[in-house]
């Protein structure tokens, strides 16, 4: 009986040679074939890149006048498409609105008020005409503290600024400093806006469409259409709507229809050049 049993322990050791001396030669057939003249490694496929989906057209909507209230905030929490929101400093609820639209992704600008040529009812701190650059870069610097998250400035009204090109420079160069892109809501014609930008490189966009000058929720589908034929003529288009239930609510509904129509929504910094 001992006997048997060392029998069995040599031919387990054999078995365990047997097996380490084929891996080390198949190892060593490998190495010979990698170093081998003829050999060829083999083709790695490149990886097939999906296409990028092709819109008809590219929409930025930014909407106007937030901080006076928080009453819309439940309907623009339920829109899915990007907007970009412009919030007026220094108010009651403007951190507050900051606050909560950063919090439902969307994008969050100043809307820096400035003089316009009419006589409104300004608000605190509004950039005037003649204000040099020191009291411009405190109003600027203070605003931004109000509206937490800006990634941009627009102008509030302040026709008689953007038509100044001194006034219109010295904002515009501030705005710059902050690394942030201007919007000229383009309430003039004769706004020196776009050429300003061009000289200093400021990222500019400039607004196309005002979607609510009237209230109607007819008015506002039909300013909409045109906003989207414009985006498909020149690729991009901005429209301008105002923090109002009529507005948010045709936005709710028109945006996914414009979406599967084949237009892209986008946030403001994504067309500001």
């Amino acid at each position: 009986m001992p006997k048997a049993k060392r029998k069995r322990v040599k031919i387990k050791k054999d078995n365990n040679f047997l097996v380490l001396t084929s891996l080390v030669l198949l190892f060593l057939v490998f190495i010979a074939l990698i170093i081998s003249p003829h050999y060829k490694k083999p083709k790695v496929l490149p990886k097939v890149k999906k296409a990028a989906p092709i819109y008809k057209g590219r929409i930025a909507i930014v909407i106007d006048d937030w901080g006076y209230h928080l009453d819309n905030l439940v309907i623009v929490k339920s829109i899915k498409q990007p907007l970009t929101c412009a919030i007026l400093p220094n108010l009651k609820n403007s951190k507050a609105v900051a606050e909560s639209l950063h919090s439902f992704g969307l994008e969050v600008i100043l809307h820096l008020p400035m003089q316009p040529k009419e006589k409104y009812n300004l608000e605190k701190n509004t950039i005037t005409l003649g204000m040099n650059a020191r009291k411009i870069k405190e109003i600027i610097a203070g605003d931004l503290v109000s509206v937490i998250y800006a990634k941009g400035v627009s102008n509030h009204m302040g026709s008689a600024i953007t038509e100044n090109r001194e006034s219109s420079l010295l904002v515009m160069s501030e705005v710059k400093r902050h690394n942030l892109y201007f919007l000229d809501s383009y309430v003039t014609a004769n706004s020196s806006c776009p050429e300003i930008a061009k000289e200093i490189k400021l990222r500019f966009a400039k607004r196309d469409v005002f979607l609510d000058n009237n209230s109607d929720p007819e008015y506002i589908k039909g300013q909409l259409i045109k906003l989207r034929d414009l985006s498909k003529k020149h690729g991009t288009a901005i429209g301008i709507g105002h923090d109002r239930k009529n507005t948010l609510t045709v936005l709710k509904e028109m945006l996914p229809q414009l979406e599967s129509q084949g237009y892209k929504f986008v946030f403001l910094s994504e067309v500001a050049r």
